[in-house]
C-alpha cells in the first residue's frame, strides 16, 4: 500500500482508542443534532441506509441501537432501497451513511429521500465529501481524518456514534433507565483501554500463528448478533486487502451449507458473542477444528486455550453488545499485517477498467481518501 508521510492503515487503527475516549466524553454534542430529529418525529423504527464498512459498522451498533431504543433498527443497503418498490413507514427514520461522502449509491438514496419528501439526513466521516450538496442535514460522526481507503478508525467509531445515539434517545425517550445509562457510560469509558489491550494480543497472536495467517487462501468468519456485525467487516477487509475470496456467516448459518465446502486449506474464525450464543459457536469451532488446523476462535472462556485460541481480555465492559468497539482491531491488524507482508496491496491490472466501468465513488474521493 502506499504511503503519505508515513500513514498506512495501521496507523488508524493505532489512534482508534484515543478518538472513541474523546467520542466518549462528548456523546451529547456530537450526537444532539440526530437525537433531536429522533424525539421531534415520534419514530418507532430505523433504516440506517449503507453499504460496505459503514454498513457493517452499522451492524456491528445495531443490536444495541434496539436495546437502546425499544424498537426495529434495519441496515439497508442504498441499491435495496433504491429498486426496490418497498418503502418505508411514515414512522420510520432513515438516515444514510457514507464516511467518505462520496458513495454514488448513498447520495443517490439522498436524492431518492428528497423525492419522497422526507428529511435527507447524511452522517459521514468527512465534512467535506459530496454528501454536503445532497443532505438537509449532515451529520458528523466523529471519526476525524482517515485518508486510507481501508477503513479502520472510522467503522469502529461509526459504530460508536451510533450506540451513543441510541444511547442519548434512550434516556431522553424514557426507554433507558438513568441507572442504566449511567452504568452503560462507565463501561463505554474503558472501552478504549480494552481496545488497546486488544491490539497488543492481537500483535502476538500474528506472532505466534504467522505462518498460517500469512496462508490464507479462502476465508470465512462466523458468529451471532453484534459478533455477526464484526464477522462482515472481517470479511471484507481481508477480502478487499488480501484479495482473497472472504465471507461473513451467521453462525447457524454456516452450518447450513457453506460448511461442506470445508477443506483442510480453509481458515474460518469464530467470534464469540460472550451471550446466549456461547455454547453453539464453541460447538461449531470444534466441529469444524476436525476439517481444518485453521479454525480459530475468539472467546472470553478460560477453559479454552492454545494457539488457535484468541482470548479476549478480562477486563472489559459487562454489556456484551459493546464487543465490536474493542473486537474490531484483532481482524484489522491482521488483515494490515498479512497484507503488507504479503505486498497484495495491488489490485490485478485489469481492475482498472473495472473502476472505470463502474465506480463506486465519486472523484471528489481522490482528495479525501488519496490512499486507495
Amino acid at each position: 500500500m502506499a504511503e503519505y508521510d508515513g500513514i498506512t492503515m495501521l496507523t488508524y487503527i493505532r489512534e482508534t482508542p484515543s478518538q472513541l475516549a474523546k467520542n466518549i466524553s462528548r456523546r451529547k454534542e456530537l450526537t444532539r443534532s440526530l437525537v433531536d430529529v429522533y424525539l421531534n418525529g415520534s419514530y418507532r423504527s430505523i433504516w440506517v441506509i449503507a453499504c460496505g464498512s459503514s454498513a457493517n459498522g452499522s451492524s456491528c451498533a445495531r443490536p444495541f441501537m434496539r436495546k437502546c431504543l425499544g424498537h426495529d433498527v434495519e441496515v439497508i443497503n442504498p441499491a435495496s432501497f433504491l429498486y426496490s418498490d418497498f418503502l418505508p413507514s411514515d414512522d420510520t427514520l432513515c438516515f444514510v451513511v457514507s464516511q467518505s461522502g462520496c458513495s454514488t449509491n448513498s447520495l443517490e438514496a439522498l436524492d431518492k429521500l428528497h423525492e419522497l419528501n422526507r428529511p435527507a439526513i447524511g452522517i459521514t466521516g468527512n465534512l467535506e465529501g459530496d454528501f454536503r450538496d445532497h443532505t438537509d442535514l449532515l451529520v458528523d460522526w466523529g471519526a476525524e481524518t482517515e485518508i486510507v481507503g481501508y477503513v479502520t478508525k472510522g467503522v469502529t467509531t461509526l459504530a460508536a456514534y451510533l450506540m451513543l445515539f441510541a444511547l442519548e434517545a434512550g434516556l431522553a425517550k424514557g426507554t433507558v433507565s438513568q441507572a442504566a445509562y449511567d452504568d452503560l457510560v462507565a463501561q463505554l469509558e474503558i472501552v478504549p483501554a480494552v481496545n488497546e489491550e486488544v491490539q497488543r494480543r492481537t500483535d502476538a497472536f500474528f506472532e505466534e500463528n504467522r505462518e498460517a495467517l500469512t496462508a490464507i487462501n479462502v476465508n470465512y468468519v462466523c458468529g451471532f448478533d453484534q459478533a455477526y456485525g464484526i464477522c462482515a467487516e472481517a470479511a471484507l477487509k481481508f477480502g478487499e486487502t488480501m484479495k482473497i475470496p472472504s465471507f461473513a456467516f451467521e453462525a447457524e448459518e454456516f452450518n447450513h451449507g457453506p460448511n461442506l465446502q470445508l477443506t483442510p486449506n480453509y481458515t474460518v474464525f469464530f467470534v464469540d458473542d460472550l451471550n446466549k450464543g456461547h455454547n453453539r459457536l464453541i460447538q461449531l469451532w470444534k466441529a469444524t477444528s476436525f476439517i481444518t488446523d485453521r479454525a480459530y476462535l475468539l472467546t472470553d472462556d478460560a477453559s479454552l486455550s492454545g494457539k488457535n485460541v484468541f482470548a479476549i481480555p478480562e477486563s472489559r465492559p459487562s454489556e456484551p453488545l459493546l464487543e465490536p468497539l474493542y473486537l474490531l482491531p484483532f481482524f484489522q491488524t491482521i488483515a494490515f499485517r498479512a497484507t503488507d507482508e504479503l505486498n497484495r496491496w495491488k489490485e490485478h491490472p485489469l481492475f482498472s477498467l473495472y473502476r472505470e466501468a463502474a465506480p463506486s465513488k465519486t472523484k471528489t474521493i481522490s482528495k479525501v481518501m488519496p490512499l486507495l
